[in-house]
């Protein structure tokens, strides 16, 4: 739980049951995706949440450092990237840590991608809270767009510095509202709300 970002939760990792109550009370629906992390590939908790997540029809994927690991055998995708001994034995926040987050990485890159937070390369669903993502914004536009700053943050500002709906502006000629419209149209897709 929260409580232990800030402090170790000893022995919470020993238990099956935990890791599945923990996701009980998520209340799991068949759509979702649970990704299991243990860099040994046996640690319990992990081990009974997948087990649960899989019972109840979620996708399952299990990430250790450690090929056809127990928490490999409990899920529906098996990632097990290989990085070799640690430089100090146990201490596996070192390089299987590193390994499992690159594979964290490209799961919530590959999730953004796909539920079009993205356009080109770009991440065009951020939210400009602050004066430097106002800036991204804004150079985000120009770079989709090729129009000029000055116009890219008119645009944003008309769209309450939204990206998605200024880049369509942009490219279709839309006022603010009939590109929202047309994205909500394409469930917020900016690729398909130009293509069509």
């Amino acid at each position: 739980g929260p409580g232990a970002l800030l402090k170790a939760v000893e022995g919470a990792e020993d238990s099956q049951q935990a890791g599945e109550d923990d996701l009980v009370a998520l209340n799991l629906q068949e759509q979702d995706l649970v990704v299991g992390l243990a860099a040994s590939g046996r640690t319990p908790y992990v081990i009974g949440g997948l087990r649960y997540a899989r019972q109840s029809g979620c996708t399952t994927v299990a990430v250790s450092c450690n090929p056809d690991s127990p928490i490999a055998r409990e899920a529906n995708i098996a990632i097990s990237p290989v990085v070799g001994p640690e430089a100090l034995t146990g201490s596996t926040r070192l390089k299987s840590g590193t390994a499992q987050k690159m594979v964290l990485n490209m799961i919530s890159t590959g999730a953004m991608v796909k539920f079009g937070k993205v356009y080109q390369n770009l991440m065009v669903d951020m939210k400009a809270t602050n004066v430097k993502l106002v800036d991204r914004a804004c150079r985000m536009v120009v770079e989709a767009t090729g129009i000029g700053r000055e116009e890219a943050e008119a645009l944003l500002k008309q769209t309450d510095f939204e990206v998605k709906p200024a880049i369509l502006m942009a490219l279709t000629g839309l006022d603010a509202a009939a590109a929202r419209e047309k994205l909500a149209a394409h469930q917020g897709f900016l690729r398909a709300a130009l293509e069509h």
